[in-house]
């Protein structure tokens, strides 16, 4: 499959993959056509999707079920008036529909928008009147569907409402059923005309870690745009059984469970559960021999924290990880307990990989790897000129004559948010980072985030960092806080582990202190420190670092 999109489908150095990554682009690219439709031709027996959830129910999907369901959804959405242009908001948590929908829709030239479960009437109403949504797919769930019944006074553009729910289930009044209603869908015919390479295929609301969520719209080259997420960053193939962790509001899923992965041919696992237990994730892994898991820093701190030897990992053979930085540490520990090296990448919802470390390339741990030659990559200093190795700049993306395959098309109905972040040739991420002698990255903060404190300048990933390195610590978040005489100081807010919460003191505040001394400069400590029962989060995993900030403004 992927010789039909690329020059060159194997790499063995940066060089290589620098020198001769090239796509070969379709006029028309459509992913459930080029790639699942194809692979249903040509390896139709082939296990794509194994599906599974806490009650212990499994369902097996071949590339040829897929199509075959594809088209039978694409065909009942038609139905219902939805068609080329049309947005569509999935909140369908991980349920197995996600999956037919995201094809379905990509088949009719309909725009995607997954969303979180976790939304209320307010956030719903915003995101149906900022994008027109027309139709709204959830999962029967009563949280879900009361915030949406009760956002629909003041959203217009809403027209079609449908619940998937267990077989024989009630749905809401004023819900499709999906389960009865599919089953009557006529036969599927393609349209004439689907979709051009520019046009919207999906759309998501940033989470963000400070203002209003953003509407990114993601054109259909942004699916090939992960074909190197998948086939080289994760290191898939057609034996692979690979797991990523991650919520399908979020863009982690689209990076980890759908596209890249099955450019590869692999088979992607799904467990759908409702609060996530490390040990429960372990078994999973244990149970179907996964051989390849990413998931974010967050998850890998809890699971270094279980005694991994009791479990049989002997099928695991590759792990990723991104969605903030990983701390050293934690890399450690698992290298320790497993054997494999975790491979960092990095990205944004705007992107798909822009750094990584790829197979051939030998991690650092804690640096996000190198550029992936499907970007031009560059750090640049406040006055715009590019930064020295070892010196700190904004990560940006240099875009020439044509946009990179990956990178978003725009903010949505937001031109002035659009050329606030893409302008003169550059795209601004907003995240700081250095780069070493060797072309690795170092993830600092993000602007906002870093701190500057007696004239020095900390970015909290590096406090952090050595924080983790306690065995207290399971998780943590630096900010600064106004000060008189510094201008700020540094704050540590500490997630401690279950045996360490009785000593939450005076004592274990000093400790961690000189802690923090002997791992990094003396100035980086935190002066202030808070221990709390959990850090405030996106949906995403990534630390809300400005909530932290807010509520000390208020104290």
């Amino acid at each position: 499959m992927v010789e039909r999109f690329l020059k060159q489908t194997t790499f063995s150095s940066v060089e290589d993959f620098k020198k001769n990554l090239h796509f070969i682009i379709p006029e028309n690219f459509n992913f459930a056509y080029d790639v699942m439709d194809a692979w249903a031709e040509e390896k139709p027996e082939k296990l794509a999707l194994l599906w599974t959830n806490d009650q212990g129910v499994e369902v097996r999907l071949t590339f040829s079920d897929l199509k075959e369901r594809t088209d039978q959804a694409a065909a009942y959405l038609q139905s219902l008036g939805i068609g080329h242009g049309d947005m569509v908001m999935l909140i369908l948590k991980r349920r197995l529909e996600w999956w037919i929908t995201m094809l379905a829709l990509c088949k009719i030239g309909a725009v995607a928008i997954p969303a979180t479960h976790m939304l209320t009437k307010h956030d719903i109403v915003y995101r149906n009147t900022r994008a027109s949504v027309k139709a709204i797919i959830c999962a029967n769930d009563p949280y879900i569907t009361k915030q949406i019944l009760a956002a629909l006074p003041e959203s217009p553009t809403v027209k079609v409402l449908i619940a998937v729910g267990a077989e024989g289930e009630e749905m809401p009044e004023g819900f499709h059923n999906w389960h009865k209603e599919l089953e009557n869908a006529p036969a599927f015919v393609r349209p004439e005309h689907v979709n051009t390479n520019s046009d919207t295929m999906l759309m998501y609301f940033t989470s963000g870690t400070s203002g209003e969520p953003k509407m990114v719209a993601h054109d259909y080259l942004y699916a090939m745009g992960h074909l190197t997420t998948g086939v080289f960053w994760h290191n898939l193939n057609e034996n692979s059984i690979h797991l990523t962790v991650a919520d399908t509001g979020w863009g982690k899923a689209v990076w980890g469970k759908l596209y890249g992965q099955w450019f590869a041919g692999a088979t992607v696992f799904v467990f759908d559960h409702e609060k996530f237990n490390a040990d429960t994730l372990l078994r999973q892994m244990e149970k179907y021999r996964i051989t390849s898991f990413c998931a974010p820093p967050t998850i890998y701190r809890f699971m270094v924290r279980e005694d991994l030897s009791k479990y049989d990992l002997s099928a695991l053979r590759y792990c990723t990880t991104a969605g903030e930085a990983l701390n050293p540490a934690v890399f450690d520990k698992f290298k320790e307990a497993t054997g494999i090296q975790l491979m960092e990448g990095f990205g944004q919802t705007e992107t798909t990989m822009t750094l990584g470390t790829m197979p051939w390339v030998t991690p650092k741990p804690g640096s996000m790897g190198i550029p992936n030659p499907q970007y031009n990559i560059d750090l640049i200093k406040p006055d715009g000129t590019s930064c020295e190795d070892g010196e700190k700049g904004e990560i940006v993306v240099r875009v020439g004559d044509r946009k990179p395959i990956g990178l978003f098309k725009e903010y949505y109905r937001d031109e002035e948010l659009t050329r606030e972040a893409w302008h003169d040739g550059l795209y601004h991420t907003g995240d700081v980072a250095w780069r070493d002698e060797d072309g690795y990255y170092w993830f600092e903060g993000r602007i906002d985030d870093v701190i500057k404190s007696s004239g020095y300048r900390i970015g909290p990933f590096e406090v952090e960092s050595a924080l983790m390195t306690h065995p207290a610590v399971v998780e943590c978040a630096i900010t600064g806080v106004p000060d008189e005489i510094r201008g700020m100081v540094v704050k540590a807010t500490v997630v401690l582990g279950k045996e360490w919460k009785q000593k939450a003191g005076d004592e274990l505040v000093k400790e961690l202190q000189n802690h923090v001394k002997r791992e990094t400069a003396p100035y980086k400590y935190p002066r202030i420190i808070e221990f709390v029962d959990e850090l405030p989060k996106t949906i995403s995993g990534k630390i809300r670092r400005v909530e932290i900030r807010n509520k000390d403004k208020q104290k």
